[in-house]
């Protein structure tokens, strides 16, 4: 990820209420599209563990399922 510019995951479709993510000065930052003005910064390092731990299942138990 080289862009400055935010971008949205593709799932997230024209659905404005998405998390959206840049990279900026070396650091990864994420933020709800709907709440724009609230940023988590993290290194690239840090956030390649995340996703790999989101795509094994580790947050699942954080999910409703219900909805």
């Amino acid at each position: 990820m080289s862009s400055s510019d935010w971008q949205k995951s593709s799932y997230s479709a024209a659905n404005n209420d998405c998390v959206e993510v840049r990279a900026v000065d070396g650091l990864v930052e994420l933020r709800e599209s709907d709440a724009g003005d609230t940023i988590v910064r993290t290194t690239p390092v840090k956030f390649a563990k995340f996703l790999q731990g989101v795509k094994a299942g580790e947050f699942d138990h954080h999910a409703d399922f219900t909805a």
